[in-house]
């Protein structure tokens, strides 16, 4: 659950100055909006809707890499502004598309590595704005998962949801006990619909795969599995129910944190109930105000209640924005919205504690080491340029003093160095870095001299004092070891290079060297010859349908003139391909 936003933002939640059910959209008006919200809605439509999104964006990505499309001339800033709006254009075709590819979108906003810097920031902007369904399916939905009726479960059920979203809705409720509570009910028809999609998508991330050029160097299937993962975990309300007591459970002990508790007994798979905790979203700024609550405290809190999740629990929220935080009267932070969580297991941990004493030391080599533990890099023949990115990051990032740094800054600057790269983060870590930013950007909302930097030194320092012990004891271990190998490996010299010396006499060595040169000359031609092939064969077929068509053969001429057209983009691809081997020489 999140918190309703002043303008009804479709999230899950409420607030206690902005509840509201005006502007929550309803099934009715939305029909003819959303194809996919339709009853008699067909599975070929919703190929053809997919396919025709996949192959317009394929389009707009091609043309961008060609000069001859910018209307007076290629500038940097026309490139520029056209991703921007193409950004625009594929968050609304997203929103257009539905339940899946909102959450897919949102999820590829973690993606700097995949997507250039003008998309991830558009589509971290993607929020549920979906129609709400009706009360009657919502009755059906929970009498089937719960076993009762709603009149039997409660005192009182509020028809009209408080929310509504791409996985479901919210409805405040009120048990018989006394106790209001909101309820959470997943969209119907929800999982038949991820089952379709996922299985074109599936078909897209084979495409993208195969790609001679998008599929280079990226694991889509890998990706696609990914995807699939966190989209099942995030319809599955039990799940979500267990992140929220585990979540509860790590701030227990701090009263300016406050989690809903879940009432299991009015739970399923596809219905979540829980503690109606209501409060003043974190970004209405005014509200907060008028409430009298200390701004600069609250965002020091957020701050502080994020740190804690990252460094001492190892479970964080994985989507903190405003939506999903609020203030109740008292002055405690309220979270909502379970169903995407972080871990941090305790390897990477180690591996991200190898990584701070690597930037500390302004050592790149273990800077590059520890991103490779990690699975942030991937190791390619050549490291060199990579580790000389890294070493030019180093010198400039320590220019300026810890608690004078912007998150934000240095999440663009990693983002620049890591698109098109050999860089790929994690989703543990750009979760972690959009988290920081988000919550960043709220401190200074609430705060104007907010500095996230200078409330996580603390907990940096006391990070690296308690690992303290443990590395500097580490690093006797670590000489004795190295002493051990170096002595073996001098020991050994004599005997390898004797056996060497051996091999090379009987001719067990190979030297093998490479010519990039003749290997592009040869590719050069080998294409060369296939075009010929090409040129020859849609010359035969252009004759031959000339002939017909002079010889009153019209539909056999018609047919004719169809098949040239796959040799035709043959051989146009194959010009595309010889014309970049042209500007490799």
């Amino acid at each position: 659950m999140t918190a309703l936003s002043e303008n009804a933002n479709n999230s899950f939640g409420y607030s206690t100055s902005t509840v509201t059910t005006a502007s929550v959209m309803r099934p009715e008006a939305a029909k003819s909006s959303y194809r996919w919200n339709r009853e008699n809605y067909s599975v070929n439509r919703r190929r053809f809707d997919i396919w025709r999104f996949v192959l317009l964006l394929l389009l707009k990505l091609t043309l961008n890499g060609k000069k001859w499309s910018y209307i007076g001339g290629y500038t940097e800033e026309k490139f520029t502004d056209r991703r921007k709006k193409q950004a625009v254009w594929i968050r609304e075709s997203l929103l257009e598309l539905g339940p899946t590819f909102i959450k897919v979108g949102q999820l590829f906003s973690t993606r700097a590595d995949l997507f250039p810097s003008e998309y991830v920031e558009e589509l971290s902007k993607l929020q549920d704005q979906v129609p709400a369904f009706t009360y009657e399916q919502v009755e059906k939905i929970i009498k089937a998962d719960l076993g009762k009726p709603i009149s039997k479960l409660f005192r009182s059920f509020d028809p009209s949801p408080i929310a509504a979203a791409s996985l479901g809705q919210v409805h405040k409720a009120q048990l018989h006990s006394g106790e209001e509570v909101v309820v959470k009910v997943q969209r119907p028809g929800l999982k038949k619909l991820f089952t379709i999609d996922l299985d074109i998508l599936k078909r897209i991330a084979q495409y993208f795969q195969n790609h001679p050029k998008w599929g280079r160097g990226r694991d889509w299937l890998g990706i696609y599995a990914e995807c699939c993962r966190i989209l099942w975990l995030e319809t599955d309300y039990l799940n979500e129910g267990r992140n929220a007591d585990t979540f509860r459970r790590n701030f227990r002990a701090a009263d300016w944190v406050k989690v809903p508790r879940v009432y299991w007994r009015y739970t399923s798979p596809q219905v979540l109930t829980l503690e109606y905790l209501p409060g003043i979203k974190i970004s209405h700024y005014e509200a907060i105000e008028a409430a009298g609550l200390d701004r600069k405290l609250l965002a020091r809190l957020g701050a502080k209640a994020y740190l804690q999740q990252l460094l001492n629990d190892g479970f964080f929220h994985a989507d903190p924005h405003p939506g999903n935080i609020a203030v109740s009267p008292d002055g405690a932070l309220i979270f909502y919205d379970f169903g995407m969580m972080g871990k941090i297991t305790s390897n990477i941990r180690e591996d991200l504690m190898e990584t701070l004493f690597g930037i500390a030391e302004k050592n790149a080599e273990r800077v590059v080491n520890s991103l490779i533990a990690l699975g942030a890099l991937a190791p390619t023949n050549d490291m060199g340029p990579v580790r000389r990115s890294v070493q030019y990051m180093l010198d400039n990032f320590m220019d300026k003093p810890f608690e004078d740094q912007s998150v934000a800054a240095i999440s663009e600057d990693l983002y620049e160095i890591a698109y098109d790269q050999p860089f790929r983060f994690p989703a543990t870590f750009t979760f972690v870095m959009r988290a920081f930013s988000t919550l960043e950007g709220v401190g200074k909302g609430l705060d104007p001299d907010f500095n996230f930097m200078e409330v996580a030194q603390p907990f940096a320092i006391q990070l690296m004092t308690n690992d303290a012990g443990n590395y500097s004891s580490s690093i006797l271990d670590e000489l004795g070891r190295q002493a051990a190998q170096m002595s073996n490996t001098a020991l050994g010299l004599p005997r390898r290079l004797e056996d060497t010396l051996d091999k090379l006499e009987r001719g067990d060595i190979r030297v093998r060297v490479r010519s990039l040169e003749s290997e592009r000359t040869f590719r050069r031609l080998s294409a060369i010859q296939l075009g010929t092939n090409y040129t020859l064969f849609i010359c035969s077929l252009m004759i031959s349908a000339t002939l017909l068509f002079v010889h009153q053969y019209v539909t056999i001429a018609v047919v004719v003139l169809l098949v040239a057209i796959f040799p035709a983009w043959a051989l146009f691809r194959l010009l595309r391909q010889l014309d970049r081997l042209d500007r490799m020489f």
